[in-house]
């Protein structure tokens, strides 16, 4: 099970600057097997301690912030997105190079986030619990970037733990592509975080 960062386990911004480019190394191939893409624009980028603990280096690093309180305004800002144990969360990106597709297409897929789904074989599918902290879905188009969290039963972690089949998926008109099955290095990083 995961637990929440406190001040002992962050680096000084001095001791942060000196080994960045190992940790920054380190962190990026660790995301490649936290990734699942569903169809070419959508992503699930799911975080941990790890993903987290980067975050809030590289906050305190650009914004210069060495002050206790300061400090611990990250935290309390970035340790709801590690899971605890019960669930996962990521970050759900809808990406699209070019401005005035994305535009588009934001607004043609308004409402996407509320069908975001997790599928495991013999269960109900577990909907995403969307942007707890702010709405940003607006009447005219939905957000390019969501904060998502899957709570999950004891039963249907068991049930992935066994083996079961486990896919992403949405289901929307303007976003015709089919569930993502999650395998291999992913799959077990992701099981890592029911321990």
């Amino acid at each position: 099970m995961s637990r929440l960062l406190s001040r002992k386990d962050l680096l000084s911004l001095e001791d942060y600057s000196e080994q960045r480019d190992r940790i920054r190394a380190e962190i990026m191939e660790h995301k490649k097997i936290r990734r699942v893409p569903i169809g070419p624009n959508l992503t699930l980028y799911f975080e941990d301690e790890k993903t987290m603990r980067y975050q809030i280096q590289e906050m305190l690093r650009i914004e210069k912030i060495f002050e206790p309180e300061a400090i611990q305004d990250e935290l309390d800002t970035y340790n709801p997105l590690i899971p605890d144990g019960r669930n996962w969360k990521a970050t759900m990106m809808i990406e699209y190079a070019d401005i005035e597709e994305r535009r588009r297409r934001l607004a043609e897929m308004k409402g996407i986030e509320d069908t975001l789904q997790i599928g495991v074989d013999g269960f109900d599918p577990v909907f995403a619990i969307c942007n707890e902290d702010l709405e940003r879905t607006t009447d005219d188009k939905t957000s390019a970037v969501h904060f998502v969290r899957f709570e999950f039963t004891p039963e249907l972690i068991q049930a992935m733990k066994d083996g079961a089949r486990i896919t992403a998926g949405v289901r929307h008109d303007a976003y015709p592509h089919g569930p993502t099955e999650i395998t291999g290095e992913v799959r077990t990083s992701l099981i890592a975080d029911f321990d």
